[in-house]
């Protein structure tokens, strides 16, 4: 009964006239940055985080739920007609999807993945509700020794799952952890890294540089790419799939709302590592026998990862909401908007503000719902939009980050540290390095100080507190055992073959 009074509690806050307005608001502009190859949800959400200092919490958490889950839809469109992911975790639906639109079943292919995206939405959104109040409750638990092991766990977790090298993904998050390091330390007030500067005393502004190393450095780096996109001017044909697709994608939708479940929860999971297994389980199910083959247009190709990348998308807010702990780069953002209006992330979240907690967990079937209702007939229009050159939209997108980051707290400063650290994400572009282990160490780095110093205080000195508490141990033997199995040989080699794949 709890857990229907809680959702009662939450429809009541999701569907006020002001919280359902901004979701739409979040789940169109989503969708529409899905569609537009080049920005995605993580520089859009950071280019949008000065908005939101101005509205109600639960309205602007919602907006930015629906903008992150609207744009895993969204790329599904370009990637099946254009054969242009719009999102890196769609790079897998181009396989099959757009195959699918060269033969004229491009209509069948966007249902499927529309049909998919509400059913793992909806199965995602129960789960996050049954299993967040109990892991809460674990979270209470939690002294600052346990929360500085589940933070190495985080770290380590992202490291394991970034794309690409191990090496790179670990020099990234040790960057993140010393940037992090700048400003006034919290117990002594000593000033580090400040090099005389006023401006850095308390620290580098978030939002400043999750719109330079998102946002700027997209821009440089898709100016220099000029893609051509290769579209498909040929009808888009029946929008709604037959009974025989839909026969056939249930195995793989059910699996892939399953896997997005799971390894949506993981450190550096979410959408993409969803999609990407998911994918390679179907394949696997159907060997030799596929008709036509994965890579030919088989429509399974494209059910299954989008199925998967939208219940991964919405799992990971688990650990942001029970634990304060970001999965991946959008929830680092998401955590950034909360502290912006003055929430604290964690298990009190729920029982500090109920409303705020619940209407964002109820509004994600809502914007399931209109995700569905808007996607579908307006198929046409987006295709419209394929077709707008980038570079008529870079200049908007570049005032629109300078005004959003001075916005924040009216410093030029900041305006500039967004320019360094533009130039600097566009530098990790073209070395190869991820962002989302640089954001993770910088929003985790001061956290992680706090609690072990906190847990140095409390047992006087005595590092031993981290193992002789049985949770604090287990996560620090689960991050162990993390990076002990990944530098196997033969693991390393299948997942350096899986990324290789996933380019």
């Amino acid at each position: 009964m709890d857990l229907v009074s809680n959702l009662l509690l939450g429809f009541e806050n999701a569907l006020s006239l002001t919280n359902l307005i901004y979701c739409f608001i979040g789940v169109t502009v989503g969708t529409l940055i899905g569609v537009l190859p080049g920005i995605g949800p993580v520089a859009t959400i950071a280019m949008l985080l000065p908005i939101t200092y101005t509205l109600d919490p639960s309205a602007a958490l919602i907006m930015l739920a629906g903008i992150y889950y609207g744009a895993q839809y969204g790329g599904s469109t370009t990637a099946i007609l254009v054969n242009i992911p719009g999102d890196a975790s769609a790079v897998i639906t181009c396989l099959d999807g757009h195959k699918m639109a060269t033969k004229g079943r491009a209509g069948a292919a966007l249902g499927i993945a529309a049909l998919g995206s509400f059913f793992a939405g909806c199965v995602a959104t129960l789960v996050i509700a049954a299993f967040a109040p109990p892991l809460i409750q674990v979270a209470f638990k939690f002294q600052p020794a346990e929360y500085f092991s589940l933070m190495v766990l985080g770290l380590v977790g992202a490291i394991v799952l970034a794309n690409g090298s191990l090496i790179k993904a670990f020099c990234m998050t040790l960057l993140g952890l010393l940037v992090g390091l700048i400003g006034t330390d919290i117990n002594s007030g000593a000033l580090r890294f400040t090099f005389g500067l006023e401006d850095l005393q308390d620290g580098l502004n978030f939002v400043a540089i999750s719109m330079g190393i998102f946002g700027y450095a997209e821009i440089m780096n898709n100016l220099e790419a000029r893609q051509t996109r290769n579209f498909n001017t040929g009808s888009v044909g029946k929008v709604l799939p037959s009974w025989a697709d839909i026969k056939n994608c249930f195995g793989p939708i059910v699996r892939g709302t399953a896997i997005g479940s799971i390894l949506g929860v993981l450190p550096g999971g979410g959408a993409l590592l969803s999609s990407f297994a998911s994918y390679t389980v179907e394949k696997k199910i159907a060997g030799k026998n596929a008709d036509p083959a994965f890579g030919e247009g088989n429509i399974r190709g494209v059910a299954g990862p989008e199925t998967a990348n939208n219940a991964g998308a919405q799992t990971s807010f688990i650990p942001m909401l029970t634990l304060g702990i970001p999965s991946n780069a959008v929830m680092a953002l998401m955590i950034g908007a909360m502290m912006i209006h003055d929430i604290q992330p964690g298990p009190l979240v729920m029982s500090s503000d109920p409303g705020l907690f619940w209407g964002l967990i109820v509004s994600m079937w809502i914007g399931n719902l209109m995700l569905i209702i808007l996607n579908l007939p307006m198929i046409n229009i987006w295709v419209k939009l394929l077709k707008v050159p980038y570079r008529w939209l870079f200049p908007a997108i570049i005032a629109f980050c300078v005004i959003g980051t001075y916005s924040i707290n009216n410093n030029v400063f900041d305006i500039w540290v967004s320019i360094v650290f533009g130039l600097l994400g566009y530098l990790f572009i073209k070395l190869g390095c991820e962002a989302a282990p640089f954001i993770l160490g910088f929003i985790l780095g001061p956290m992680m100080e706090e609690n072990l110093r906190r847990a140095l205080l409390l047992s006087r000195g005595d590092p031993s507190v981290f193992v002789t508490r049985p949770i604090s141990c287990g996560l620090l033997i689960a991050a162990a055992i993390l990076l002990i199995l990944v530098l196997a040989p033969s693991i390393r080699k299948k997942r350096e073959v899986a990324f290789q794949d996933d380019d």
